[in-house]
């Protein structure tokens, strides 16, 4: 073998070997930089709600978003921001500065307001039905009767509450309630009224055993025309002290108007008058007499015949059927 040639054997061995010094070094620098640099997952949820996972070494908003060709535009913010480092629940939300509120830089200077809480308001919603059920309570009915011996109150027959089933369908967002809407209502147990008679001395009176009321006119009226006055105003509405106001007022109104005055000059014969009230239209009214009807209607009655008001119509149909100012499910209107 010539000398030249084992010269250039001896030079390719060389080489080869700088090569695979080289080849080794750089194996192990990637490695020595992949074992300093701790890979993490971080959710980005862009402004048309998509969602994405990336894995990024960086920590820097603006790095991780660079990093993944992701642009934000003028009319978009950053939670965190762009010059802050990744929070602890490694999730950075792209959104409109109007999803957010008309400054939303502003209220990420807030202390109050963390970027978690922030977050929390874009969780989705969840809507639950439940069924929970409820006490109706009862009512209490006064009904007077006579008797001898001193007045005296006694319960003839005890209230109990009744229940009703209801079915809500109810909206959560972080655990937290946030709207409740009754669907339906079902009733288990009809409640059963409270009766107390009220028993008074009979008293003989040489007199005529009438009261005098003195409200826009001057009525008199014995205890059983009162009685017939609550009945019929109880089977028109029964369900509140307004409602049964409003039914007394529109009789009450009656005796001063041109119009209908000519149907009587007091109350209970303008309820009489044919085909007006329920007195000439059913006889449902006839078993609410001796005081079966709540203490609020016959309290509505006195004060109505003693003045008291609260509308000035004339006319009154069932709320479902007319149009007019509603109380107590029936709608007040005056007829053209």
């Amino acid at each position: 073998m010539k000398k030249d040639d084992k010269a250039s054997i001896s030079l390719i061995k060389i080489l080869g070997i700088c090569l695979l010094i080289i080849l080794i070094i750089a194996i192990m620098g990637i490695g020595v930089m992949a074992g300093n640099s701790k890979l993490t997952n971080v959710k980005i949820i862009l402004s048309n709600n998509y969602e994405m996972v990336v894995l990024t070494g960086k920590t820097k908003i603006s790095e991780i978003l660079k990093e993944n060709n992701i642009q934000v535009e003028e009319d978009e913010v950053v939670v965190p921001s762009l010059e802050e480092e990744l929070s602890d629940n490694k999730t950075i939300k792209i959104a409109k500065q109007d999803e957010i509120g008309e400054n939303i830089e502003v209220a990420q200077t807030v202390e109050t307001i963390s970027t978690e809480e922030l977050l929390q308001s874009y969780n989705p919603i969840i809507e639950k039905i439940e069924v929970v059920q409820k006490e109706i309570p009862f009512e209490t009915i006064t009904k007077e009767a006579t008797g001898t011996g001193t007045t005296r109150n006694q319960v003839v027959q005890k209230g109990e509450n009744g229940i009703k089933e209801v079915t809500y369908k109810v909206k959560y967002q972080n655990d937290v309630e946030i709207e409740r809407i009754e669907i339906s209502s079902t009733i288990i147990k009809e409640p059963v009224n409270k009766i107390i008679e009220v028993k008074t001395v009979q008293v003989t009176s040489r007199g005529s055993g009438r009261v005098t009321y003195v409200g826009t006119g001057k009525w008199s009226y014995s205890a059983e025309d009162l009685d017939l006055l609550c009945a019929i105003t109880a089977q028109e509405c029964s369900s509140s002290y307004e409602g049964a106001l409003a039914v007394i007022t529109t009789a009450c109104n009656r005796t001063q108007s041109s119009r209908w005055k000519s149907r009587g000059t007091d109350p209970l014969s303008q309820y009489k008058a044919k085909g007006q009230f329920c007195y000439s239209i059913d006889s449902h009214w006839v078993r609410r007499l001796n005081g079966n009807y709540p203490s609020h209607v016959k309290q509505a009655v006195l004060d109505a015949l003693n003045g008291k008001r609260n509308h000035n119509y004339l006319s009154f149909r069932a709320a479902w059927s007319h149009s007019g100012e509603v109380i107590g499910g029936n709608a007040y209107f005056n007829p053209m």
